[in-house]
């Protein structure tokens, strides 16, 4: 799926929804926890972000993965780790 096509609204209907992605030493649940709008952007794609919530450990480090989903398909997206508390490791990804 081209990423230019993806919108706050292709992942809303998908809020937590499970989404693997590659990991070392096996692939790792991400839980799609919020869809937010940043900015209304007249004649362009509006700014959002996605807020995921994974196991605690590993911490995966900011880099461009690899998410499978089971509507979505397969989609390379830049995630963030934000943190992480004993229950869960929070990443974000922004789409400007």
């Amino acid at each position: 799926m081209d990423l230019e096509a993806l919108t706050a609204a292709t992942f809303e209907p998908h809020t937590g929804d499970t989404f693997a992605v590659a990991a070392e030493p096996g692939p790792l649940a991400l839980v799609l926890e919020s869809v937010t709008l940043l900015a209304d952007r007249p004649g362009g794609r509006d700014p959002f972000s996605l807020l995921f919530l994974g196991p605690p450990d590993p911490v995966l480090p900011q880099a461009i993965r690899r998410l499978e989903h089971a509507k979505l398909g397969a989609l390379e997206i830049f995630i963030v780790p934000l943190g992480r508390d004993p229950q869960h490791a929070r990443y974000e990804a922004i789409f400007a």
